[in-house]
């Protein structure tokens, strides 16, 4: 074989055990890694490179030394769940960078940051004045977690009081023009029911690049023709429209009756239809 047949054979080969051995030690090599899953990643990528480039060395040995690797990067990944003690001494303790609003200058030095990289960290989570900052902590993963002062954080739904639905994950029914069965099964949906929802669309299967069906069942779609508009999906607001209207009527009804049984009936029905307007605000909307 050739020089080149030699490379293209070794680069195939070393592909394959290194995919191999990615996949036995999860996807936590290629993303949240130790210092310790860091150098044995950075040793196993130059085994591997310094045997597909060096034609005299033995594939054998080079196989050898990643699976050696790989193998003590899994023992030392078991550890670490099972003591943690050892997961600290491998992957490192959380380090606290700002604490009740203060900068913990003693811990910059000891992890070797400055002052701007810190808020360069910060800047990444879009803070971008340190005074907004009730507690930063810099992850062993090289992450910094924030959390702001009770004062600049978002409102949230909980802090207004307001009742809000839990919503599902969003499923993809529609691919390229193909109609994912495994996610519409999912959602409870049935052909029948896409080909209605489309139709009301007023667009073909084909020509829709993406479909989705959101946690309250309605059916948002993309298209492949961008200069076709799609209209959104208004059968929540118009339910909770004609909910209101309903209301409003029986209390217009109750003041217009010079029946005292029918008044008091229409009242009755007015105050069920209000709270049942209240109950469903959440889901169908203001």
């Amino acid at each position: 074989m050739s020089e080149w047949s030699h490379i293209i054979v070794r680069s195939l080969l070393f592909m394959i055990v290194l995919f191999f051995f990615t996949k036995i030690l999860g996807k936590k090599q290629i993303s949240e890694i130790s210092f310790f899953e860091y150098i044995s990643g950075i040793t196993i990528g130059s085994i591997a490179g310094e045997v597909i480039m060096g034609l005299e060395s033995n594939m054998a040995h080079g196989i050898l030394a990643i699976f050696l690797f790989g193998s003590i990067t899994y023992l030392v990944d078991f550890l670490s769940l099972k003591s943690n003690s050892f997961r600290d001494f491998v992957e490192g303790k959380s380090t606290i960078f700002i604490k009740d609003g203060k900068i913990m200058e003693d811990n910059l030095k000891k992890e070797k940051y400055s002052t701007d990289e810190l808020g360069s960290l910060l800047r990444q989570k879009n803070v971008f004045n340190v005074a907004d900052v009730e507690f930063a902590v810099l992850e062993p993963t090289g992450d910094l977690s924030v959390l702001l002062k009770r004062e600049n954080r978002p409102l949230t739904a909980k802090d207004l009081n307001m009742k809000v639905p839990n919503e599902k994950a969003p499923q993809m029914i529609i691919r390229d023009g193909e109609i994912v069965y495994d996610a519409l099964a999912a959602v409870g949906k049935s052909k029948k029911w896409l080909d209605l929802e489309l139709e009301k669309l007023n667009v073909t299967l084909d020509n829709v690049f993406y479909g989705q069906v959101d946690s309250y069942g309605e059916l948002t779609v993309d298209l492949f023709d961008d200069k076709i508009q799609v209209p959104t999906p208004q059968t929540r607001p118009l339910l909770m429209a004609m909910m209101k209207k309903c209301q409003a009527d029986l209390e217009i009804f109750s003041l217009e009756t010079e029946s005292a049984d029918a008044k008091k009936m229409y009242e009755k029905n007015a105050k069920k239809l209000n709270e049942a307007i209240n109950t469903l605000s959440p889901y169908l909307g203001n």
